[in-house]
């Protein structure tokens, strides 16, 4: 089993950065991809940013240039760099991880969610 902790969230102005944190414990080793995902009130819970366990980067189209997602393995730790935000960025913002076994998805893992809000 794997847990994942998101910490970093909050209020913040347009145009203001934000990084999120992702802390992922137990059994870690059969982590493959991780990702971060967003869920507006209403709305579905869509993908931010995916990070292979190859460092393939993938971003939503909103984002492209103004998030960046990382991985410190070492750590167990997956980040989102978020810069110049807006207010349509507000939403909780969860992690996301999965373990594959010959490139099939296995488990599915996910954290509590963190609130993002951005004022205009």
């Amino acid at each position: 089993q794997v847990h994942l902790v998101e910490s970093g969230g909050g209020l913040v102005q347009a145009g203001g950065s934000l990084r999120l944190s992702c802390a992922a414990s137990g059994d870690t080793f059969v982590i493959n991809d991780m990702g971060w995902y967003r869920q507006a009130p209403g709305m579905e819970r869509d993908l931010v940013a995916l990070i292979t366990n190859e460092d393939v980067t993938r971003y939503e189209d909103s984002v492209k240039g103004r998030f960046t997602i990382s991985r410190d393995k070492a750590k167990h730790t997956l980040y989102l760099q978020m810069d110049r935000l807006q207010p349509d960025d507000t939403a909780v913002y969860y992690c996301h991880a999965n373990y594959k076994l010959l490139g099939v998805t296995q488990e599915e893992y996910w954290g509590q969610g963190t609130q993002v809000t951005v004022s205009s």
